[in-house]
Formats: structure tokens, sequence, C-alpha cells
């Protein structure tokens, strides 16, 4: 039987742009673990981005994957806009470049590993590991600007 991960993920920032955050829950087999990250001067989607890629760069085997965002660019850019972006080599219809090229890249090359379905909640709603992955995320920031 495939292993099977549930991860959850979000990002936060101050202004946008501004100081950002990225927190992730991963759970397996009764276990959890927890990771957030800081950017001093990014972007939600990029932070939204990177909370993904950093859920999934965790894994050290394929295993089948529920991920959970908040972030309808994160999903629908997965799952709808992606293959699209590449075929008209990083551009969008109007032939403007796709913004946060390198993450996508980064992104699309992770998800190869494995089996990957992606579900979408709503943000700020109550629901308990997006609310602490939100948590993770905005607590990254505060940390990190108390010691600059």
């Amino acid at each position: 039987m495939t292993e099977k991960v549930e991860i959850y993920t979000d990002g936060a920032c101050q202004g946008n742009p501004g100081p950002g955050g990225w927190g992730v829950i991963l759970r397996c087999k009764g276990q959890e673990k927890e990771l957030s990250g800081y950017d001093p001067a990014t972007t939600n989607n990029r932070m939204e981005l990177q909370a993904a890629i950093e859920g999934i760069k965790i894994l050290k085997r394929s295993v089948e994957v529920d991920l959970y965002t908040d972030s309808q660019y994160v999903r629908n850019g997965i799952t709808k806009w992606l293959f699209q972006w590449k075929k008209n080599n990083w551009r969008l219809s109007d032939k403007t470049p796709v913004k946060n090229q390198e993450l996508w890249e980064e992104l699309d090359k992770l998800v190869q590993s494995h089996h990957i379905s992606w579900h979408w909640v709503r943000g700020h709603s109550g629901h308990p590991e997006n609310e602490r992955a939100d948590a993770l995320a905005r607590s990254a920031i505060e940390n990190a600007l108390k010691k600059s």
C-alpha cells in the first residue's frame, strides 16, 4: 500500500510586497511535522508557492499526497495553467512573462515524483490546519522582524 501524506500550507505577507512567511504542516501515520520560513522582501503569492514547495521538498520518497492550500493561485496554477505556460515558453496569453516562473518550475519538478491531489480550503474560515499553517507563517515573519 502506498504511503499517504497530508500537507497543509499557507503563506503570509506584511504588505504586498513586504516581509513574508510560509507555514507547512505535514501529517503521516499519525505523526505531524511543522515547518516555516521567512523572506524579507516578497509577495503573498510567492509565499503561498514557497509553502507548497517546502512541504513537497521534505518528502524523502515517492508518496501519495493530499495537499491543502487556501491559494487559488497555487491550486489553479499547478492544476490548470502550468501546462499552457510551459507550452507558451512561460508567457501568458497577452505575451507577458509568467510571474514567479522560477518557483513554478521548482514546484513542477517536485510534483513529478509524487501523486498529488490538490485541495482548496477557504482561508481564515476556521479550518484547523489552515489556521495553524497561517499562524506558522505569521510567526516566522514576527520572529524574523524581532531579530532585525
